[in-house]
């Protein structure tokens, strides 16, 4: 019935393939000067119709009449191509026989040859015809179309130049690919040619003044994206990137199959490749405790457990509107799943004990905590009470109620820190270390740098900077960070914590420190500005507690690799839960003077790593630790071609 309709549904197209055979027969014998054209119609009129049924038979049983021409791609031509061979190869046999006397074996074959030609032709004709109309109504009501470059001669580029053609909301005139393929230089590839390579763009964009640049490679590594795009970002103009198939695939609602390129393409970051198997072990069918749920990490972190099916997540927060939008939008998303959003806070010890009561979890991530380095040095107080108890408080039920491993997120500013916030992560990690030496549970954290567009982090500070005319303040034109982004950060949260067995510090490997006035630089670019002419950079000087380099392994810390190429382990070295308890005796006698300062000596004390540092614009910052580097070396055993994890 469907096929039926098909035919219905192309009948004028099915017409007109019959005329276009009987064409062809007139102009073979015409072509062929040994009989009259009359003769068609006197001796072999119905072999014709016969040949035009058969050619309409072999295109019915091959499917061309549900073929929509106007997007007809190269398997579509093959059928026709395919119908119109068998088509013709049985009017050739056909007309042997005596019945159909009346012209020779070189006018069927001529005729055949003729049909299908024609045939193909008339399909082709439907394709230009529409594309031409489309583009004639696109100028009509969009406009100037876009003049592009696309970087990449592949497979992706050539789709994105099939689709521009095909998507009347894709205003753009493709001037030429940009591609390193030294085969391909010149050429015309869908009917584009390629300009030039990547190191020939500074003539080519001065010649053409494109107003975009797509990027459209999917097979490339990290680094060598970072390099290319940073060569486009040069230019003053919309630098866009083509999504790969697999992430639209994926059905992640924030990628778009065109979508401007961000600061994080620009970090090279390699994917993520994780051992689900050994996370889904961890998680399936337990129950899962995230305090500080609500948060960039904590959320991020709820989003990636929620795929391993677990019994239930449970997000703790003091946020109550973060949880509630976290808590609307995984329902939305994970409809099956056993979630609930608990209001409390990690200093509450008798609430968390009531919560770790009811739940039960098996594993806890303890990610609450408070994050902002110069708020936190003028409330060293507060630091101390959420960081430092908090932790100690959900550590404590985490070991009454037998949980199996307890996930602290630490911070690369917990290594020789310079500031409060970093001190009292530093001291979290102590409580970690010391609590494995009594408890059952697996104690373990987890340390990393900088994670983009979390909530204060800088990048959300540089567009809203942007967004308002300029200029972007930055402390200090050298200051460095490490970066990764929040999705890579859960994840490798995660697959750290399948590796632990208890006591170790991990540390993920952050790639290359970023300089975050080359950072401010190209956010500028990729809005479509220029730095220094349309948004000014000015630099404040460092801030309190603030220094120039970011470290992630201390002097004392060995360094191990581990299944993972991202993930290393630090070798514990605080050990004494006798000491831990003095050294929190010392802080809570600090917090309950009420006096900041009080507890910046206490925090020194308890902390010998911690180098007070309050200088506010003298921008000379503390220096790596290169002792630290000396150590971290023969210690990991890490090859000049492994990662590096050190400023």
């Amino acid at each position: 019935m469907n096929a039926l309709w098909s035919i219905t549904r192309n009948r004028y197209l099915f017409l007109l393939d019959m005329l276009v055979v009987g064409f062809g027969y007139i102009l073979a014998i015409a072509v062929d000067h040994t009989m009259g054209i009359a003769a068609i119609l006197t001796q072999s009129y119905v072999f014709v119709a016969l040949s035009a049924a058969i050619f309409g038979g072999f295109m019915y049983v091959f499917g061309c009449y549900r073929i929509y021409w106007i997007y007809a791609g190269t398997k579509d031509y093959c059928k026709i191509i395919l119908a119109c061979l068998c088509a013709g190869v049985l009017i050739c046999i056909l007309g042997g026989f005596p019945i159909f006397h009346g012209f020779s074996f070189r006018i069927h074959f001529v005729a055949s040859g003729i049909s299908g030609v024609c045939v193909l032709g008339v399909r082709m004709g439907i394709r230009v015809a529409a594309k031409t109309c489309r583009i004639l109504f696109s100028e009509e009501q969009q406009g100037e179309p876009r003049r592009v470059f696309i970087v990449g001669a592949g497979c992706l580029g050539v789709t994105l130049v099939k689709d521009v053609e095909a998507n009347e909301k894709l205003n753009y005139q493709i001037l030429g690919f940009i591609d390193d393929d030294s085969r391909k230089q010149h050429m015309h590839i869908e009917g584009v040619e390629v300009l030039g390579k990547v190191s020939d763009m500074k003539k080519l964009y001065e010649t053409m003044k494109p107003e975009e640049i797509i990027f459209a490679i999917s097979t490339i590594t990290a680094e060598r994206k970072r390099e290319i795009l940073s060569v486009c970002a040069d230019f003053p103009c919309t630098l866009k990137i083509v999504s790969g198939f697999a992430d639209s695939l994926c059905g992640n609602k924030s990628t778009d199959f065109i979508r401007n390129v961000g600061v994080e393409d620009l970090l090279g970051r390699e994917a993520v490749v994780l051992d689900n198997a050994a996370i889904a072990k961890e998680i399936k069918n337990k129950v899962i405790l995230v305090t500080g749920g609500g948060g960039s990490i904590g959320s991020e972190l709820c989003r990636q457990i929620m795929r391993f099916s677990p019994k239930k997540v449970v997000i703790l927060d003091i946020y109550e509107n973060n949880a509630f939008d976290l808590e609307n939008e995984l329902r939305d998303q994970f409809p099956k799943a056993d979630m609930d959003v608990v209001i409390a806070s990690v200093r509450d010890e008798k609430r968390l004990e009531q919560v770790f009561s009811q739940y039960r979890p098996a594993m806890v991530f303890h990610a609450a905590a408070h994050k902002h380095v110069p708020m936190m040095e003028t409330n060293a107080m507060e630091a101390v009470k959420n960081n430092v108890f908090g932790t100690y408080h959900v550590a404590c039920c985490a070991n009454k109620c037998n949980v199996e491993k307890f996930v602290l997120i630490s911070t690369d500013k917990a290594v020789n820190p310079t500031n409060i916030m970093g001190a009292t992560k530093r001291i979290c990690e102590m409580i970690v270390q010391a609590m494995q030496t009594v408890s059952k549970t697996e104690f373990v954290a987890v340390r990393f740098g900088n994670v983009l567009n979390s909530n204060g982090s800088v990048l959300p500070r540089f567009k809203k900077q942007i967004a308002n005319g300029g200029p972007i303040t930055v402390t200090h034109p050298d200051i460095t960070r490490f970066f990764m982004t929040i999705p890579e950060a859960a994840q490798l949260v995660l697959q750290a914590a399948s590796f632990a067995h208890g006591g170790e510090i991990f540390v993920l490997d952050m790639g290359d420190p970023v300089r975050i006035y080359d950072m401010a630089k190209n956010l500028i670019r990729l809005s479509g500005l220029q730095p220094g002419k349309d948004i000014d950079i000015v630099f404040t000087g460092l801030r309190p507690g603030e220094k120039l380099y970011e470290e992630l392994l201390m002097n004392e810390e060995g360094l191990k690799k581990t299944a993972h190429n991202k993930i290393y382990i630090g070798e514990p070295f605080f050990r004494s839960m006798d000491e831990l308890q003095e050294k929190l005796v010392i802080l809570k006698k600090a917090v309950e003077s009420e006096d900041n300062d009080t507890v910046r000596a206490a925090i020194a004390k308890v902390v010998p790593t911690y180098q007070e540092n309050r200088q506010k614009s003298t921008g000379e910052g503390i220096a790596p630790n290169f002792k630290a580097q000396e150590k971290f070396a023969p210690s990991a055993k890490v090859s000049s071609g492994d990662p590096v994890v050190l400023v």
